[in-house]
């Protein structure tokens, strides 16, 4: 009888849970329905209707849809995904609540490549008329990438060689970002007018930079990084127990440790080196999802992709729309959103970690 009521209490939880993130995939496909319609020019449905099927091939409708909100609407959904998992990956393996690409100090790092590219080499323009842009934007990535990729090398050669715990780990994520940051400084300070404009530009988070290969690009590595995270889940649950708990199961937590570090680490300085500096969806989203369905890594992975595109889709949407026909980069309306949103959480509590 006991048995039978924890078992029908487990799947009425389950049930709730797996409730809640069908509706979450609704709203998400509900509101990119109104991001494809809504922005500084308005749509009729019968025009998406129309370019979806094939009746439209050309024109206005055409070219606002497939070349510009749709390439930037899908670059919402799949770089808030790959940010939220790889947010959410580096908070379960280090087993701290402030793990996520920003506090590792991989923004910082690409902000600081791209002023190098952007300074140095020359790759950014500021016209007189207010208009910025960059004359070489993918040697401005790999620059930023590569940046990124350096500070989470230094990171895992540290937890490797010196058997760094998840805690120091953090610190030297946090006192390498702060080096980067100095680093930028310093070449801003040296820079002409017009640099730091494009060094400004560059860093604020903007989905609409992207083009349908950028999208290609950021979607070859998420998804499959996104699905191995989602099949190692057990491994993260076992994890959470403590490492010896994982060890006596057949864990090898070290391997486990640093190769979830790895593809985390790889996604986002992919992510912001294309995108800019998001801030707080990697490190909120998470958050969020251990609040309201527990922290079971088998459903806070996908829920957390989830999660994580429909935050980034709402803040650009409202970035387009707020003071429309003008467009925010959606960078600041993450930070509005997320910075209240983190302090709130930490008001409630953390008993769910």
């Amino acid at each position: 009888m006991f048995q039978n009521q924890v078992l029908d209490e487990y799947r009425k939880d389950i049930g709730q849970k797996l409730l809640f993130t069908m509706s979450v995939l609704i709203l998400l496909t509900l509101l990119t329905i109104y991001a494809i319609l809504n922005g500084p020019v308005k749509l009729t449905y019968a025009e998406m209707y129309a370019v979806f099927t094939g009746q439209i091939v050309s024109g206005t409708a055409y070219n606002i849809i497939w070349n510009i909100r749709l390439p930037q609407i899908l670059t919402a959904i799949v770089a808030g995904s790959g940010l939220a998992i790889s947010g959410a990956a580096m908070q379960s393996v280090l087993k701290n609540p402030l793990a996520s690409p920003f506090t590792l100090g991989i923004s910082h790092a690409a902000a600081f490549g791209a002023s190098c590219s952007i300074v140095l080499l020359g790759t950014g323009t500021a016209y007189s008329t207010g208009a910025v842009v960059l004359d070489n934007p993918y040697i401005t990535s790999i620059s930023a990438f590569t940046c990124s990729l350096f500070s989470t090398a230094v990171i895992l050669a540290l937890a490797k060689i010196k058997k760094a715990t998840p805690e120091i780990m953090i610190l030297a994520g946090i006192a390498l970002g702060s080096l980067f940051t100095a680093g930028t400084s310093a070449i801003q300070y040296f820079a002409e007018d017009t640099q730091i404009a494009s060094v400004i530009f560059w860093q604020f988070g903007d989905v609409s930079k992207t083009t349908w290969t950028e999208l290609g690009l950021i979607s070859l590595f998420v998804i499959p990084v996104s699905i191995w995270f989602a099949y190692n889940s057990w491994n993260y649950n076992a994890l959470n127990s403590g490492d010896d708990t994982a060890k006596s199961l057949g864990v090898d937590v070290d391997k486990l440790r640093m190769r979830a570090m790895i593809g985390a680490s790889f996604v986002s300085a992919l992510i912001v080196s294309l995108v800019g500096i998001i801030g707080f969806v990697g490190l909120v989203v998470p958050h969020i999802v251990r609040k309201i369905i527990g922290g079971n890594e088998m459903l806070l992975l996908p829920v957390s992709c989830i999660i994580g595109s429909l935050l980034l889709l709402a803040s650009d949407t409202v970035a387009r729309n707020i003071i429309a026909p003008q467009v925010l980069p959606v960078g600041i309306i993450t930070s509005f959103l997320g910075a209240p949103l983190f302090i709130y959480l930490i008001i409630k509590g953390r008993e769910y970690w």
